[in-house]
């Protein structure tokens, strides 16, 4: 078979990152080639190079043997090159028909010729078998049948080479299964189909090449035949850890968060945990499995359906933050810049924002208990430099999170969940934060980790939930937990099991 396209020493790199270095991939005519690693491995850089979105420090692209250069995401459509990404892009307000044919309306005399229109739609949905209204409306269907149209649109443009980016994330088994049918019918076309999925199973099932990527390089490209999903996991996870997460051993108290049953349709179901005071317990998955929602839900961002949060055996209904504070819960998100801190405000009256009831008297602020209490805070987390007054946004990422983190510990919470807390800091505030933790886990506080970093939740937790499509796939303890028992879990492999 032809190679349809070859990507040679893609190296790529940002501020303080290095995304990839020296990666081939080649993806050949009537192909599914599998690319897979964990989070942050660098599947999306190498496909938003394949899309123009970015331009590669280093290294070639060729398409049917023609050496080329990828200008940006329009460049790439015309060059036969179709994204379907996991977020879908498509217009709910417009038809089946309009958003498959988008971008390539046919039209005369500035009219659009609408039974061109709708023959033209209808035809690519009968190529794939699907029983689709081409004029109902995109937002009357379901995400299963959303996802079609998505893949109907790229394939509308007669592509040489499909790029699908988790395109199963949000189907159940069965409806997975209509999209496979699609999958093999684009590969018997002839068109060259680079698949990027979690799970494993279905890789196995579609490829017939894949490449494992980590940490940004390519680990191994082989024949899917024969090769299993402990393999692949095996591939994907092979690192040490370091001395970066230091693991601080501190008595293990009195259960302090219950969470029993929460459910939040779409997002997760039936979660239920238990931390206890001085514990660390991690929660682990992959993009997707519902982490971030369901420590939304127990803080009181987001309301559940059903369920109940318990701290200190006493029922929490948190349906605010502010609830969610008065019952001796903090979190600290996972996107500090949005949802974290005020940027251009100072230090300390960001600090000072949960607890100003406290700081208060008849309505009035003391600042002096504000400065003095900022002050404390900042000393006690070594945030650079130590000048309260300063604005955050003027601090590093690192010193940014400390504040976030400082702002919660001046609340003296009970339980503190803590979302990607080392996500875009360097080395040296990743170990200084991590010391942070072991000493709130040292003085009782009963500690929920998200972390998207394998061997920052393996060396730092006492114990780890994995979850899987928004539902506990498995409960670990500290000396059962390594990098392949969490990623079976967290790919569904345990559950069928």
């Amino acid at each position: 078979m032809n190679a349809a396209l070859e990507m040679r020493g893609i190296s790529k790199s940002f501020p303080g990152i290095r995304a990839l270095a020296d990666v081939d991939l080649v993806a050949r005519a009537g192909e599914v080639h599998a690319i897979v690693g964990e989070n942050g491995a660098g599947k999306s850089t190498l496909m938003k190079i394949l899309a123009g979105v970015y331009q590669p420090d280093e290294g070639s692209i060729s398409l049917n043997g023609e050496r080329t250069r990828i200008a940006g995401p329009i460049d790439a459509r015309k060059r036969g090159i179709g994204m379907v990404y996991q977020e879908l892009n498509l217009v709910p307000d417009l038809t089946v028909a309009e958003n498959i044919m988008l971008g390539s309306t046919p039209a005369r005399l500035g009219f659009v010729r609408r039974r061109a229109l709708t023959e033209a739609a209808t035809s690519v949905l009968e190529a794939f078998d699907a029983r689709i209204d081409p004029g109902a409306v995109l937002g009357s269907l379901t995400v299963s049948q959303q996802q079609i149209v998505e893949i109907a649109k790229a394939y509308a443009q007669r592509p040489s080479i499909i790029v699908l980016d988790e395109p199963t994330s949000s189907l159940s088994e069965h409806e997975a299964q209509a999209l496979f049918h699609i999958v093999r019918r684009m590969r018997a076309d002839g068109i060259a189909i680079i698949y990027i999925s979690h799970r494993l199973r279905e890789v196995l099932d579609l490829a017939d090449q894949v490449t494992v990527l980590r940490d940004g390089r390519q680990i191994e490209t082989r024949a899917a035949e024969g090769l299993t999903a402990g393999e692949m996991i095996r591939l994907m996870v092979g690192r040490d850890l370091t001395d970066i997460f230091p693991k601080r051993e501190v008595p293990i108290g009195e259960t302090v968060l219950e969470v029993d049953g929460l459910t939040r349709p779409g997002a997760f179901a039936d979660v239920s945990l238990r931390v206890r005071a001085g514990e660390i317990v991690g929660l682990a998955g992959l993009v997707g499995a519902g982490r971030t929602e369901v420590a939304r839900a127990v803080f009181g961002l987001d309301r559940a359906q059903s369920g109940e949060v318990r701290v200190d055996g006493a029922p929490v209904a948190a349906r605010t933050p502010a609830q969610g504070v008065a019952a001796g819960i903090a979190y600290v998100p996972e996107d500090r810049k949005r949802d974290g801190i005020v940027p251009s405000a100072s230090i300390k009256d960001n600090i000072a924002l949960p607890v100003l009831g406290g700081l208060s008297t008849a309505g009035w602020i003391s600042r002096g208990r504000e400065r003095t209490m900022a002050r404390t805070q900042v000393e006690t987390l070594g945030v650079s430099p130590p000048v309260i007054e300063r604005a955050v946004d003027t601090l590093s990422g690192g010193n940014q999170q400390k504040v976030v983190i400082a702002k919660w510990l001046a609340a003296r919470p009970r339980v503190l969940i803590l979302d990607e807390p080392t996500r875009g800091v360097d080395v040296g505030a990743k170990a200084d934060i991590h010391e942070i933790i072991g000493e709130l886990a040292a003085a009782g506080t009963a500690i929920l980790l998200i972390s998207s970093e394998l061997p920052e939740v393996l060396a730092v937790s006492d114990r780890i939930y994995v979850l899987h499509e928004g539902r506990v796939s498995a409960e670990l303890d500290r000396s059962e937990a390594d990098e392949a028992a969490v990623m079976h879990a967290a790919t569904g492999e345990a559950v069928r099991a």
